[in-house]
Protein backbone atom coordinates (compact mmCIF):
# COMPACT_ATOMS: atom_id res chain seq x y z
CA UNK A 1 0.00 0.00 0.00
CA UNK A 2 1.66 3.23 -0.98
CA UNK A 3 1.95 5.62 1.94
CA UNK A 4 0.85 9.32 0.90
CA UNK A 5 3.39 11.82 -0.33
CA UNK A 6 4.46 14.87 1.87
CA UNK A 7 2.90 16.83 -0.23
CA UNK A 8 -0.34 15.89 0.46
CA UNK A 9 -2.05 17.16 3.42
CA UNK A 10 -4.08 15.40 5.91
CA UNK A 11 -7.34 16.75 6.26
CA UNK A 12 -8.74 15.79 9.95
CA UNK A 13 -12.57 15.80 11.03
CA UNK A 14 -13.30 18.40 13.65
CA UNK A 15 -14.00 17.30 17.03
CA UNK A 16 -16.94 17.80 18.61
CA UNK A 17 -16.72 20.65 21.66
CA UNK A 18 -17.72 19.71 24.61
CA UNK A 19 -19.03 22.56 27.71
CA UNK A 20 -16.73 25.04 28.06
CA UNK A 21 -15.34 25.41 31.57
CA UNK A 22 -15.31 29.16 32.31
CA UNK A 23 -12.04 29.69 34.40
CA UNK A 24 -11.97 31.67 37.54
CA UNK A 25 -9.30 34.01 38.56
CA UNK A 26 -9.67 32.74 42.31
CA UNK A 27 -8.76 29.67 41.21
CA UNK A 28 -12.12 27.97 41.69
CA UNK A 29 -15.92 28.36 41.03
CA UNK A 30 -17.84 30.82 43.46
CA UNK A 31 -19.53 29.50 46.79
CA UNK A 32 -23.38 28.98 46.18
CA UNK A 33 -25.82 31.80 46.39
CA UNK A 34 -26.31 32.02 50.40
CA UNK A 35 -29.97 31.66 51.61
CA UNK A 36 -32.44 34.91 51.95
CA UNK A 37 -31.39 36.20 55.04
CA UNK A 38 -34.47 37.09 57.22
CA UNK A 39 -35.19 40.64 58.05
CA UNK A 40 -33.25 41.36 62.20
CA UNK A 41 -37.42 42.99 62.55
CA UNK A 42 -40.31 41.95 60.57
CA UNK A 43 -42.37 44.45 58.98
CA UNK A 44 -45.48 44.09 61.68
CA UNK A 45 -43.36 44.38 64.28
CA UNK A 46 -42.00 47.37 62.71
CA UNK A 47 -45.37 48.54 62.05
CA UNK A 48 -46.67 48.39 66.10
CA UNK A 49 -43.44 50.11 66.83
CA UNK A 50 -44.46 52.96 64.69
CA UNK A 51 -47.63 52.86 66.08
CA UNK A 52 -46.51 53.11 69.16
CA UNK A 53 -44.31 55.92 68.56
CA UNK A 54 -47.32 57.52 66.98
CA UNK A 55 -49.18 57.00 70.21
CA UNK A 56 -46.91 57.76 72.61
CA UNK A 57 -46.61 61.20 71.49
CA UNK A 58 -50.58 61.63 71.23
CA UNK A 59 -50.60 60.84 74.75
CA UNK A 60 -47.27 63.29 75.27
CA UNK A 61 -49.03 66.26 73.79
CA UNK A 62 -52.28 65.31 76.29
CA UNK A 63 -49.89 65.30 79.33
CA UNK A 64 -48.32 68.51 78.47
CA UNK A 65 -51.47 70.12 77.93
CA UNK A 66 -52.60 68.68 81.47
CA UNK A 67 -49.40 70.40 82.85
CA UNK A 68 -50.25 73.55 81.36
CA UNK A 69 -53.69 73.83 83.26
CA UNK A 70 -52.24 72.32 85.97
CA UNK A 71 -49.46 74.57 86.74
CA UNK A 72 -51.09 77.76 85.61
CA UNK A 73 -53.71 76.90 88.50
CA UNK A 74 -52.89 78.46 91.61
CA UNK A 75 -55.63 75.94 93.53
CA UNK A 76 -55.60 72.26 92.09
CA UNK A 77 -58.44 70.71 92.00
CA UNK A 78 -60.65 74.21 91.80
CA UNK A 79 -62.74 74.35 94.68
CA UNK A 80 -66.14 73.01 94.90
CA UNK A 81 -65.31 70.28 92.88
CA UNK A 82 -65.39 66.60 93.97
CA UNK A 83 -61.77 64.76 94.49
CA UNK A 84 -60.53 61.81 92.49
CA UNK A 85 -60.93 58.52 94.01
CA UNK A 86 -57.59 57.82 94.74
CA UNK A 87 -57.45 55.13 96.38
CA UNK A 88 -59.70 52.75 94.39
CA UNK A 89 -58.12 53.47 91.72
CA UNK A 90 -54.91 52.82 93.50
CA UNK A 91 -56.31 49.00 93.92
CA UNK A 92 -56.88 48.89 90.47
CA UNK A 93 -53.69 50.00 89.52
CA UNK A 94 -52.49 46.91 90.85
CA UNK A 95 -55.15 44.75 89.08
CA UNK A 96 -54.17 46.79 85.74
CA UNK A 97 -49.79 45.88 86.19
CA UNK A 98 -51.18 42.40 87.65
CA UNK A 99 -52.71 41.62 83.60
CA UNK A 100 -49.97 43.20 82.63
CA UNK A 101 -47.60 39.94 84.30
CA UNK A 102 -49.98 37.57 83.12
CA UNK A 103 -49.84 38.20 79.18
CA UNK A 104 -46.06 38.20 79.63
CA UNK A 105 -47.30 34.74 80.93
CA UNK A 106 -48.99 33.83 78.15
CA UNK A 107 -46.24 34.80 75.89
CA UNK A 108 -43.42 32.74 77.80
CA UNK A 109 -46.16 29.73 77.89
CA UNK A 110 -46.59 29.41 74.03
CA UNK A 111 -43.04 30.39 73.34
CA UNK A 112 -42.32 27.06 75.37
CA UNK A 113 -45.08 25.19 73.13
CA UNK A 114 -48.19 24.98 75.68
CA UNK A 115 -51.27 26.09 73.72
CA UNK A 116 -53.40 24.99 76.61
CA UNK A 117 -51.27 27.86 79.07
CA UNK A 118 -51.16 30.46 76.65
CA UNK A 119 -55.36 30.35 76.52
CA UNK A 120 -55.93 30.34 80.34
CA UNK A 121 -53.42 33.06 80.62
CA UNK A 122 -55.19 34.83 77.70
CA UNK A 123 -58.14 34.83 79.88
CA UNK A 124 -56.94 35.46 82.76
CA UNK A 125 -55.66 38.82 81.41
CA UNK A 126 -58.85 40.03 79.87
CA UNK A 127 -60.69 39.30 83.22
CA UNK A 128 -58.08 41.52 84.58
CA UNK A 129 -58.29 44.40 81.98
CA UNK A 130 -62.42 43.70 82.37
CA UNK A 131 -62.37 44.66 86.10
CA UNK A 132 -60.17 47.93 85.58
CA UNK A 133 -62.53 48.70 83.13
CA UNK A 134 -65.32 48.06 84.92
CA UNK A 135 -64.06 49.73 88.27
CA UNK A 136 -63.28 52.99 86.07
CA UNK A 137 -66.52 53.04 84.56
CA UNK A 138 -68.28 52.76 88.10
CA UNK A 139 -65.84 55.66 89.38
CA UNK A 140 -66.86 57.90 86.14
CA UNK A 141 -70.20 57.57 86.60
CA UNK A 142 -69.83 58.11 90.50
CA UNK A 143 -67.99 61.41 89.34
CA UNK A 144 -70.72 62.51 86.73
CA UNK A 145 -73.10 62.19 89.82
CA UNK A 146 -71.24 64.47 92.07
CA UNK A 147 -70.70 66.87 89.92
CA UNK A 148 -67.74 66.58 87.78
CA UNK A 149 -68.23 66.26 83.98
CA UNK A 150 -66.64 67.36 80.93
CA UNK A 151 -68.60 71.21 80.86
CA UNK A 152 -67.48 71.76 84.52
CA UNK A 153 -64.61 73.10 84.13
CA UNK A 154 -61.03 72.73 82.61
CA UNK A 155 -60.21 69.97 85.25
CA UNK A 156 -63.31 67.55 84.33
CA UNK A 157 -62.36 68.36 80.96
CA UNK A 158 -58.59 67.35 81.53
CA UNK A 159 -59.87 64.29 83.44
CA UNK A 160 -62.22 63.02 80.68
CA UNK A 161 -59.72 63.66 78.03
CA UNK A 162 -56.78 62.01 79.28
CA UNK A 163 -58.16 59.41 81.05
CA UNK A 164 -60.84 58.67 78.82
CA UNK A 165 -58.21 58.10 75.98
CA UNK A 166 -56.78 55.82 78.11
CA UNK A 167 -59.60 53.61 78.63
CA UNK A 168 -60.28 53.69 75.07
CA UNK A 169 -57.44 51.87 74.42
CA UNK A 170 -57.65 49.52 77.10
CA UNK A 171 -60.76 48.38 75.38
CA UNK A 172 -59.35 48.38 71.81
CA UNK A 173 -56.67 46.08 73.52
CA UNK A 174 -58.73 44.12 75.10
CA UNK A 175 -60.75 43.10 71.41
CA UNK A 176 -57.56 42.68 69.95
CA UNK A 177 -57.23 40.31 73.04
CA UNK A 178 -59.97 38.71 72.58
CA UNK A 179 -59.51 37.77 68.80
CA UNK A 180 -55.92 36.01 69.86
CA UNK A 181 -57.27 34.27 72.11
CA UNK A 182 -60.19 32.54 70.05
CA UNK A 183 -57.07 31.85 67.59
CA UNK A 184 -55.38 29.94 70.08
CA UNK A 185 -58.16 27.68 71.29
CA UNK A 186 -57.71 26.94 67.43
CA UNK A 187 -54.35 25.95 67.43
CA UNK A 188 -53.19 28.60 65.42
CA UNK A 189 -49.84 29.15 67.25
CA UNK A 190 -47.39 26.93 67.77
CA UNK A 191 -43.71 27.16 69.51
CA UNK A 192 -42.14 28.79 66.50
CA UNK A 193 -45.26 30.82 64.66
CA UNK A 194 -46.93 33.18 67.29
CA UNK A 195 -46.29 36.03 66.29
CA UNK A 196 -49.62 37.40 66.51
CA UNK A 197 -49.31 36.67 70.81
CA UNK A 198 -46.12 38.57 70.43
CA UNK A 199 -47.72 41.72 68.98
CA UNK A 200 -50.50 41.77 71.30
CA UNK A 201 -48.34 41.06 74.54
CA UNK A 202 -46.33 44.07 73.01
CA UNK A 203 -49.40 46.48 72.60
CA UNK A 204 -51.22 45.14 76.08
CA UNK A 205 -47.57 45.96 78.10
CA UNK A 206 -47.34 49.47 76.57
CA UNK A 207 -51.39 50.42 77.67
CA UNK A 208 -50.21 48.94 81.19
CA UNK A 209 -47.25 51.12 81.58
CA UNK A 210 -48.61 54.14 80.23
CA UNK A 211 -51.38 53.70 83.02
CA UNK A 212 -49.29 54.04 86.28
CA UNK A 213 -47.79 57.83 84.41
CA UNK A 214 -51.34 58.78 84.51
CA UNK A 215 -52.07 57.81 87.66
CA UNK A 216 -49.28 59.72 89.34
CA UNK A 217 -49.71 63.08 87.33
CA UNK A 218 -53.62 63.05 87.59
CA UNK A 219 -54.80 61.18 90.47
CA UNK A 220 -51.63 62.05 92.85
CA UNK A 221 -49.86 65.64 91.53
Amino acid sequence: MARPSTAEKVVEQPKAAGPRVPGYAGGGPPPPPSEREEPVISNARLALLMFLAAEGMFFAGLIGAFLVFRLGSAVWPPPFQPRLPVGVTGVNTAILLASGVTVNLALRAIRAGSVKYLTRWLLATALLGGIFLAVQGYEWIRLIRFGLGISSGVYGATFYTLIGCHGVHVLGAMLWLFAVTVMARRGRFTARQHSGVELCAIYWTFVVALWPVLYGLVYLY
